[in-house]
């Protein structure tokens, strides 16, 4: 080989070197620069007065994390079967929403749903049995879970160990960007939402973008509806910034981009092997 084609050669590989690095580390994102995943807690009215039709205006979707015993689910039973055929995920957010009574500030939880006094069965047979009732919904077996109030621990065990076959992956409640490298399935990180204004929301997505990594969002009241809310304005200024970006933001339901992501672990972990 004569100089000049090893010099060739060597330039075409130096060009290469970042371009095939960029695309491997973007490549749980679709190839997009991050994925941002649109999460909705508790299963209230809102949820489909407002949400649903926000995102499905823009055909975006989201994942709705259902409590099987709220009354929305059973009086709005056809809805939620709709919102799952357009794309929508419909998460397991357990059948009482237990949450851990015995720390600071939870004077809202009653006996009945204390998770304190839960044994790790009864959550993990509760979990699963919400998971029977949303597969009646929408007839899927695939979905991810959300811990309620956060709360990962019955006794200082950790319950959604007993669920790991049942899920693809578990959402949390503390924020922060994570690298497909990084991200921990039982234990997502997500931005929990609660009168922030739209700057502040795009300004995570451009975050997100410049670094390559997964922005998991946390919204319960969407224009109204649960004393921890975002503004009508500020979620479809979100929205429609998301829409404008979508060749270089992969937006998708939860389970989807879980899926991707333990593909690239394991694959990941394959390699060094």
């Amino acid at each position: 080989m004569n100089t000049t084609r090893r010099l060739s050669l060597a330039a075409a590989l130096l060009l290469a070197g970042p371009a095939t690095s960029f695309a491997q580390t973007t490549s749980p994102w679709n190839n997009k620069q991050c994925a941002v995943v649109l999460t909705y807690d508790d299963a209230i009215d809102v949820d489909l007065d407002n949400a649903v039709p926000a995102l499905d205006s823009l055909k975006l979707r989201g994942t709705f994390y259902l409590i099987g015993s709220s009354p929305v689910v059973a009086r709005r039973l056809d809805e939620w079967r709709q919102a799952a055929k357009r794309g929508h995920e419909l998460g397991n957010h357990a059948l009482m929403h237990p949450c851990d009574g015995s720390l600071p500030g939870r004077s809202f939880v009653t006996p009945d749903n204390d998770l304190s006094k839960y044994t790790v069965s009864r959550a993990v047979s509760e979990a699963r049995a919400n998971n029977t009732l949303l597969s009646a919904i929408d007839g899927k077996t695939a979905r991810t879970f959300a811990y309620p109030c956060g709360d990962l621990t019955i006794g200082g065990v950790k319950f959604y160990d007993q669920l790991q076959k049942d899920f693809v992956a578990a959402r949390g409640v503390t924020g922060g960007l994570q690298t497909p490298a990084q991200v921990d399935l039982t234990n997502i990180d997500s931005y929990m939402i609660n009168g922030q204004s739209a700057d502040y929301l795009i300004d995570l997505v451009k975050k997100a973008q410049q670094s390559h990594t997964l922005l998991v969002f946390l919204f319960h009241g969407v224009g109204g509806g649960h004393s921890l809310n975002v503004d009508l304005k500020a979620h479809r200024q979100l929205l429609r910034y998301l829409k404008a970006h979508e060749k270089d933001i992969w937006v998708a339901p939860m389970v989807e981009v879980a899926e991707k992501i333990k593909a690239y672990q394991l694959s990941a972990g394959k390699k060094q092997g």
